[in-house]
């Protein structure tokens, strides 16, 4: 089994993540990804909050679906805000994503570099060729790869936490 790569492109712009994602069926047909699910955070400047969307192209069998992804942007961008008083609610709850391989770490570099003006693509793959999807995304606005690498027992364990019905 391969292992899952859950990787996040930030780019220096508000369009650079959706611009980018166009390209993901390209990438996929050239066989330098599996696409398992991915998503999109765009933060105009001047807007208190991100927008997000799961892109509609990956809702297969492997797809991990829009609570993984609403937990995680929550995790990311709205929970600071909400302060103390959910603090210790989401204590647990950081410390179940940290068991699959999404840690305070990886939260706190995204929270920090995804701001205003800016926007990232989130991408679950597999068989990830990640030298050339950099290559790919070349052509959009500039980008930083930020990813974690996930064990075939945190990718399992993800999956359980986040199965559809």
């Amino acid at each position: 089994m391969a292992q899952a790569t859950l990787t996040v492109w930030r780019f220096d712009t508000a369009e650079g993540a959706d611009e980018a994602a166009r390209t993901l069926d390209t990438l996929a047909s050239e066989h330098v990804l599996t696409l398992v699910d991915a998503a999109t955070v765009t933060w105009e400047l001047g807007k208190k909050m991100p927008k997000t969307r799961q892109l509609s192209s990956t809702t297969g069998d492997n797809a991990l679906g829009g609570a993984f992804w609403g937990m995680l942007f929550g995790l990311i961008f709205f929970v600071p805000l909400l302060g103390a008083a959910v603090g210790a609610a989401t204590g647990a709850l950081t410390g179940s994503m940290a068991d699959v391989g999404i840690d305070d770490r990886f939260i706190n570099k995204i929270r920090d570099q995804v701001t205003p003006g800016t926007s990232a693509l989130f991408l679950m793959t597999d068989d990830v060729v990640v030298d050339k999807v950099q290559d790919a995304f070349a052509g959009h606005a500039p980008s930083e790869l930020i990813f974690t690498n996930l064990s075939s027992e945190q990718e399992a364990a993800l999956r359980q936490v986040f199965e559809q019905d």
